[in-house]
């Protein structure tokens, strides 16, 4: 039974910093992608953050130089520190598991790659 389970989400202010942890369950790290992805009431799923089995990382270009994925194989787990935080920033956070993934830019950005999603956490940015 594969299980993810986010956590850390919460109320931040603009310019302030969050960091989300996402742990598996029910499977070990090995070939597969973990992503991050967000969604705003009324808007579509999208990619923020990947990381591949082989330690690449991926970024979408709103968050890059902000945000930092990154995986603790020990632990099974993934985080995503997110520095410098913006009011659009506001949405539920998913992580996500693309079992057997292909390393590829494409493949991770896209949200019908992956097999497994948590129950997401609600990040809030005020102004």
């Amino acid at each position: 039974q594969v299980r993810l389970v986010e956590s850390g989400g919460g109320l931040a202010q603009a310019g302030g910093s969050l960091r989300l942890s996402c742990a598996l369950s029910g499977r070990r790290f090995s070939s597969d992608a973990m992503g991050w992805f967000r969604q705003a009431p009324g808007k579509e799923r999208d990619f923020v953050a990947a990381i591949s089995y082989s330690g690449r990382t991926y970024y979408a270009d709103s968050v890059k130089g902000r945000f930092t994925i990154s995986r603790d194989v020990a632990e099974n787990t993934v985080d995503l520190q997110m520095n410098g935080l913006k009011p659009e920033d506001t949405a539920v956070y998913y992580c996500a598991l693309d079992v057997d993934a292909v390393d590829s830019s494409s493949i991770v950005r896209s949200k019908y790659s992956y097999n497994y999603w948590g129950q997401g956490t609600q990040v809030t940015v005020s102004s």
